[in-house]
């Protein structure tokens, strides 16, 4: 980035602008600028504004301003690329350990809804009692009738065997 930063001054040196001047007509303060031209990235809280930044100086200063970001572009990627695994962890533990810090009030608490499991066992049941239910039903209705030829001695089985599905 230092290189990218320097590469900027001397061109805002080379068009006769100072600094004072191209901070006003960007409306970024000189110390924004400053560590713009310093290559000083940890002044800037978020990556992705200090990336429209130099954009906008670049642009401001009348060079190609894609080519720029583009070299931003592969500064950022080598710099997170060198970020080891345990930096990371550790960001993220400090992260971690200042959520926890918060002072918690009942009025800022975001409370999470309990995700109730007996909507997910009463349904299933209900419904399988409903096709219990229905499967009885179906079942009765086209059962055969029960004829006793005990009782109907004079009935011939032919006659019999015709009504018996």
């Amino acid at each position: 980035m230092k290189e990218l930063g320097e590469y900027l001054k001397h061109t805002r040196i080379d068009n006769g602008v100072s600094m004072e001047e191209a901070a006003e007509d960007l409306g970024l303060s000189t110390s924004q600028l400053d560590n713009i031209e310093s290559g000083n990235v940890r002044a800037f809280k978020d990556v992705y504004s200090l990336k429209q930044y130099v954009r906008q100086y670049a642009k401001y200063l009348g060079l190609d301003s894609e080519k720029v970001v583009d070299e931003f572009n592969g500064f950022l990627f080598e710099h997170t690329s060198k970020i080891s695994l345990e930096d990371i962890k550790e960001a993220q533990r400090k992260l971690e350990e200042k959520e926890q810090k918060k002072i918690k009030s009942p009025y800022t608490i975001v409370h999470k809804k309990k995700l109730s499991i007996w909507p997910f066992v009463i349904i299933p049941v209900v419904i399988l009692l409903l096709f219990i239910i229905i499967y009885l039903i179906v079942s009765s209705i086209n059962r055969a009738p029960v004829v006793d030829t005990e009782l109907m001695p004079e009935v011939r089985k032919e006659y019999i065997d015709e009504f018996t599905y």
